[in-house]
This record gives C-alpha cells, structure tokens and sequence, in this order.
C-alpha cells in the first residue's frame, strides 16, 4: 500500500527521546523519585503518548490483521509478539510509579523494553502493516488516535514534533485544519517550549 510512516515514526522516536530524558533524570534524583517523578511534565506527557498509541494499535490493527492472517502462522505469532511487548512494558511503569524498586534500574528497565519493541516493531510489524491494513483500516486507526489524544492535543502534539526535521513536520501538520495549526504555532508551541518536563534534581 505505501502508507506513509512518518506519524509512526515520529511517535517511536518521542518515545525514545523521553526514555533517555527518564533515565538522565532519575541518575540525578535523591531519596524520593516517585515524588519526583509525580510532579513531572515529561513523565506524565511520556505514560500518555505511550498508553494512546499502544492502545489504539492493540485495538485498531493487530485485530483486523488478525483476521486478514489466519492462515499464516509466522504473521500471527508476530502479532501476539506486538501485544506481549506492550503488556510486558506495562507492569514497569507501574513499578516506577510505585517507586517499590530502585528507580535506576526500573528506567534502565524501561527502556531496555521499550527500544526493542520499537526495533522489533519498526523492522517487522510496520512492513507487515503497509502490506495487510486497508486504507480503510488504516484511516480509522488513525482516527481513533487523533481521538484518543483529544483534549491532551496542544501538550501531545508539540510533544510528538519536538527535535523532528522541516518535512516530518510538514507531514504531520499538513491534515491539521488551518485554524488548528494557527494554534500550534501561536499557542501550543510556546507554552510546550515553556514547560519544563524533567526535574532538573
């Protein structure tokens, strides 16, 4: 199909970014990270991203791909694969938010797990996604993400763009309505840009 991956991409590499931000942040914390970490922008914003855009692949296209590879084995256990990594990476952020282990080796943790989902997702899943999704699967995934942001919109998105070059910008802004990208550029992204997301402890 040819879809265009930039979206995907840009989120990944968000997340990456701010599993680098967590373990910087928490090398430098004192007694109480889970304190720390509560107060956070970056962690909040990071646990928000990461919830939506797992949820909505769990929902939205590993169930249609599923049906459309019942006969291939090898894709259905790539599959489960995807939705094993997002539940394994759950139960570590919740453990961070605990704050019942140390908080060095639960981000070291994290983003052990995470990084290899991604690499694991971008080689494997992505090219599998492009050659089973329709487009219009892949619109309502799409659909269901921008919905799921809702409200969160003016933080998540400066969010997701933050570090990326002019044309995945370009990309990802272009679908936006006139007005709502008035609003980026004149609100959303000062105030992000004004936010400090990580202790600096």
């Amino acid at each position: 199909m040819n879809y265009d991956m930039t979206p995907m991409y840009a989120m990944h590499n968000a997340l990456r970014r701010e599993v680098e931000h967590l373990a910087k942040a928490t090398a430098r914390m004192g007694d109480d990270p889970r304190r720390v970490l509560a107060a956070a922008v970056g962690w909040e914003l990071f646990k928000k991203a990461l919830h939506v855009h797992h949820t909505t692949e769990d929902d939205a296209l590993w169930p249609p791909m599923r049906e459309a590879l019942a006969s291939r084995p090898g894709d259905l256990a790539l599959l489960e694969a995807m939705e094993a990594e997002h539940a394994a990476i759950d139960p570590i952020i919740e453990a961070v938010d605990k704050g019942t282990d140390p908080i060095g080796d639960l981000a070291d943790a994290l983003a052990t797990a995470l990084n290899a989902h991604l690499e694991h997702e971008e080689r494997e899943a992505l090219p599998l996604i492009d050659a089973t999704v329709t487009p219009e699967q892949w619109q309502n995934f799409g659909r269901l993400h921008g919905s799921r942001i809702g409200p969160d919109a003016p933080r998540l998105f400066p969010w997701i763009l933050d570090g990326v070059d002019e044309k995945t910008a370009a990309v990802l802004l272009a679908p936006l309505p006139e007005p709502v990208r008035g609003a980026f550029e004149s609100e959303w992204r000062p105030a992000y840009e004004a936010l400090t997301r990580w202790p600096a402890c």
